[in-house]
């Protein structure tokens, strides 16, 4: 069963991560210092790029889904309104899920297949849904989950439950997605931030080559390697500043 809290990569997706990042930093440090041998202590930091890759990759298949999740409530509560039985409901939420992925290799389709092929063997869906959520690891879906339980097994208003359950989330997730898009700019602002000085020496040393040159031998080293660490620390504090848990 896929565990949504850790992203596992491929072996050519490590090897991938690790050759551009060790070719950037390699360019970063030429770019300061314009000397091979100076370049290439900067190489074994791309070591570090495959755990990039791999948060970047995690927290772009929990956004998913959490998106997906979301559409398989509406459609939750729309199948119980309209009547059909909870097993129903849950396959005809596969139904509409193909229908916005065309392809049906979305997360959400796999663990509703799962749910339903549970169901097909006689194990109640509560406990299906609590497998997924602990997988998951979404306060969102463990909050679901519980509600869907405590309801089949006091006999509440499933139906009643589900829709005011849904209708929660989904503005719960709203928001996320508006929070979202309001730092996506921020971000774009931290990151051109960044690249400027490097774009700045680079225009330097294209166009002003004698003047630069003090700055590859001597004091000038120290001083490019301060600069380096100084834009090193920038990165690590916006990273942080922008890390917003959603």
């Amino acid at each position: 069963m896929p565990d949504y809290k850790v992203y596992v990569l491929t072996f050519p997706q490590k090897i991938l991560a690790i050759s551009v990042g060790s070719l950037l930093l390699f360019g970063i440090g030429y770019l300061f210092y314009h000397q091979w041998l100076l370049s290439l202590l900067l190489v074994p930091g791309g070591a570090y790029a495959p755990r990039l890759l791999r948060d970047y990759l995690l927290r772009r298949r929990r956004s998913v889904l959490n998106l997906q999740f979301k559409q398989m409530l509406f459609s939750l509560s729309s199948s119980l309104s309209a009547g059909r039985s909870v097993e129903n409901a849950f396959r005809e939420a596969v139904l509409d899920l193909r229908m916005l992925d065309q392809e049906g290799g979305g997360d959400m389709i796999s663990e509703l297949n799962i749910i339903c092929a549970r169901m097909e063997y006689g194990q109640p869906v509560e406990e299906a849904l609590h497998d997924f959520s602990e997988r998951a690891g979404m306060e969102d879906i463990e909050r679901f989950a519980d509600v869907f339980s405590v309801c089949k097994r006091t006999g509440g208003d499933l139906v009643e439950v589900v829709r005011r359950t849904s209708t929660i989330i989904g503005e719960k997730l709203d928001i996320q997605q508006d929070i979202a898009v309001s730092i996506a700019q921020k971000k774009f602002e931290a990151k051109a931030l960044l690249i400027s000085p490097l774009v700045m020496v680079m225009f330097m040393s294209l166009t002003a080559g004698d003047y630069m040159e003090p700055m590859y031998t001597g004091a000038g080293i120290a001083i490019s390697t301060l600069a380096l660490a100084a834009l090193f620390l920038c990165y690590l504090w916006t990273s942080k500043i922008m890390d917003i848990p959603l």
